[in-house]
């Protein structure tokens, strides 16, 4: 394992040591370390099964960790997550809204679970950013993907989180909505001084957003870097064919001197 500096830990966002999740003899995260730095965007990439999904519910104190440990903004999630869960928010377009409840309702239960103030007119302030102020009297079931994804968003920036972990944000959007959604972010990391943990198997993205990408397999970091640290690594064009050079185990995967 990585043996992290106290001092990066101690200023990191998210400090991640040793950290594993068995389901039976399946390791679904097989012992990792990682630092996201405060103000940082760090992308989590690796294919379907690779071990994202388990560990942002480790993150988030979902899902109890076999071994290590998570310090979230200086918490740790196992015995202190109530301490800093009214500063972070996660968002995916594949966890649904309930149905019936219209996307004004649905949000207005969210802000008070974050005990927002003035919950009305943060979530009008919202729908005007995200282009949705249309939509809030309508069904959340009603709406099609790309219009969940942009509410997914509202619902994850709502109480202004210091730490934000996004799974796909842009997915089901059009180019231009998608290019606009990433202005948004890079916007609101800028002003708000946030975080942001991202899973996107959209390279350009990655390359546009993050300051530091990790990359998973088979539940294991392999490789880390910037973007263009790993570009240059692999001998590649651009992050995409780097994914596919370690998706296809043609890389350096699972190097001990990818992940020291």
């Amino acid at each position: 394992m990585q043996d992290l500096p106290a001092s990066a830990a101690d200023q990191a966002a998210i400090a991640v040591r040793g950290l594993a999740k068995n389901y039976g003899a399946v390791a679904a995260v097989a012992g990792i370390d990682f630092v996201v730095p405060a103000g940082s965007v760090t992308a989590l990439l690796g294919g379907n099964g690779a071990g994202k999904t388990t560990t942002i519910a480790m993150l988030l104190g979902l899902l109890k960790p076999s071994a290590g440990s998570v310090a979230v903004l200086g918490a740790d999630m196992l015995r202190d997550r109530h301490r800093v869960l009214p500063r972070m928010n996660f968002s995916s377009p594949y966890v649904d809204l309930p149905h019936r409840l219209t996307v004004r309702q649905n949000l207005r239960v969210f802000a008070r679970l974050y005990a927002v103030p003035q919950a009305d007119a943060r979530i009008a302030e919202l729908a005007a950013e995200l282009n949705f102020a249309s939509l809030l009297d309508r069904p959340a079931g009603a709406l099609s993907a790309g219009q969940k994804t942009r509410v997914a968003l509202a619902k994850a920036l709502v109480n202004r989180p210091a730490l934000l972990l996004l799974d796909e944000p842009t997915a089901s959007l059009d180019p231009d909505t998608a290019d606009w959604v990433r202005s948004l972010l890079e916007r609101y990391r800028r002003e708000q001084g946030a975080t942001i943990l991202l899973a996107s198997h959209n390279m350009g993205e990655v390359e546009r957003l993050c300051d530091q990408v990790l990359m998973m397999k088979q539940g294991r970091i392999v490789d880390r870097g910037t973007a263009p640290e790993l570009i240059a690594r692999y001998g590649r064009r651009n992050l995409e064919e780097v994914f596919l050079d370690i998706a296809r185990s043609q890389g350096r995967a699972a190097m001990p001197e990818a992940v020291a």
